[in-house]
């Protein structure tokens, strides 16, 4: 792995700062171009997937909550897994046409094309971030806050960078072979619900929840459950969080980096 291309992509948003901001202004502002609803969308499109899950795993299903989570409603038991997953699934669902929807830019104007899946990535977190920072207000009033919180950017800026590695092949890939967009929707359902999201780890048989290591959303719900509802830090989730992050973010960039010169002859 070459270190010139691990830093060029690290250091591109700096090194072209007023594009890349122009580029995060453009996504993020046509994010609600055309909307009738507009910003409301961003609260609505949560709500209503947290209220159908919620109604189908407490009421029908009737999903238990892991004891040492004491009585909590099940509804913001789900919600701090879903509304960080909301943010990932997004930005992956996205991945797929970024490089695809930009090809009249990239065939015919010179710029640093990294920008593309780094914009792709911090819109989506933004967006659902401004979700998640209500619903951590609403919390707070109820009594949950503790400092422990202050692990909580620090575990959102590593999703963020998991996500990011991911997002930068899946757009490379799928510049190359476009059958990627319909695998990636696939993958994202299967991936939801092999993450403990919308039920606890317990309902797994025993022999199958250590397997739940190798699948880092895992971790990060889980994370965010225990420091948020319990005021605790995992440490072993923690470092599992970690790994994944740096991997993801240098190898995708790493992969990105090395291929990207052949995507003006492709598109």
């Amino acid at each position: 792995m070459k270190f010139s291309l691990v830093s060029q992509w690290t250091l591109s948003p700096v090194r072209h700062f007023r594009l890349f901001n122009q580029f995060v202004r453009q996504e993020f502002r046509g994010q609600f171009a055309g909307s009738l609803g507009g910003f409301l969308w961003l609260f609505v499109t949560p709500v209503v997937n947290i209220a159908i899950y919620s109604f189908v795993f407490s009421v029908v299903f009737r999903a238990p909550i892991p004891d040492n989570f004491g009585d909590v409603p099940f509804v913001i038991f789900l919600m701090i897994g879903y509304l960080p997953w909301f943010a990932f699934a997004d930005a992956m669902g996205r991945a797929s046409g970024l490089l695809i929807e930009k090809a009249p830019l990239i065939t015919k104007v010179m710029f640093p094309v990294q920008l593309i899946p780094m914009v792709g990535t911090i819109v989506p977190y933004m967006v659902h971030g401004i979700a998640f920072f209500v619903f951590l207000i609403y919390l707070s009033m109820q009594g949950y806050l503790q400092l422990v919180w202050l692990w909580l950017p620090v575990a959102l800026g590593l999703q963020f960078m998991f996500t990011i590695g991911l997002v930068a092949v899946l757009s490379a890939f799928c510049v190359f072979l476009r059958d990627i967009q319909q695998i990636v929707t696939l993958m994202l359902t299967a991936w939801f619900f092999l993450t403990p999201i919308i039920y606890p780890l317990s309902l797994l048989p025993e022999h199958v929840q250590p397997l739940m290591i190798l699948n880092p959303m895992h971790s990060f719900v889980q994370f965010y459950r225990e420091v948020i509802l319990l005021g605790e830090f995992s440490m072993q989730h923690f470092q599992i969080m970690v790994i994944a992050a740096v991997l993801s973010y240098l190898l995708g960039g790493w992969l990105f980096m090395r291929i990207k010169h052949a995507f003006g002859d492709v598109l």
